[in-house]
């Protein structure tokens, strides 16, 4: 490591050291996922119609599913609760998710390829970011 990168590490470490820092990243990584736990429960007929629109059958069944894992998943994470599991789920999830709903090479070319092919990668991004809740969860340091 060179001196600069020491010293400035000295400076940042105790701001995105502290515990509240972290609450805060747990927040940010699990935001989507209750915010669409919660817009689901509180609109159980458009998640029946979003399970129904992936062709996943019976639809109010895998509404509930979605909906607990959504949520529970992310309490988990915020609480500490067996947070690499809370993370682990949700990255599974996030993964089938991606490759039920964002088929981007089934596309034509286009703006909605495009939109597609992004969001496959962000979404890739998101179960990097729970692979590493897990692996830091377990006692694993970089």
């Amino acid at each position: 490591m060179h001196a600069f990168e020491i010293q400035l590490a000295s400076f940042v470490r105790p701001l995105f050291g502290a515990a509240w820092m972290r609450f805060i990243a747990y927040l940010g990584l699990c935001a989507a996922y209750l915010q669409g736990g919660l817009n689901k429960l509180t609109d159980f007929p458009g998640a029946i119609g979003e399970m129904t629109h992936f062709g996943l059958s019976p639809a109010p069944v895998f509404a509930a599913i979605v909906i607990i894992m959504e949520l529970a998943a992310s309490l988990m994470i915020l609480a500490g609760f067996l947070r690499w599991l809370g993370a682990l789920a949700l990255g599974g999830f996030t993964l089938m998710a991606t490759f039920l709903a964002l088929r981007f090479w089934e596309l034509p070319v286009g703006m909605e390829r495009f939109m597609a092919t992004n969001s496959f990668f962000e979404h890739l991004g998101l179960v990097g970011g729970f692979l590493l809740v897990a692996w830091l969860d377990l006692g694993h340091k970089a």
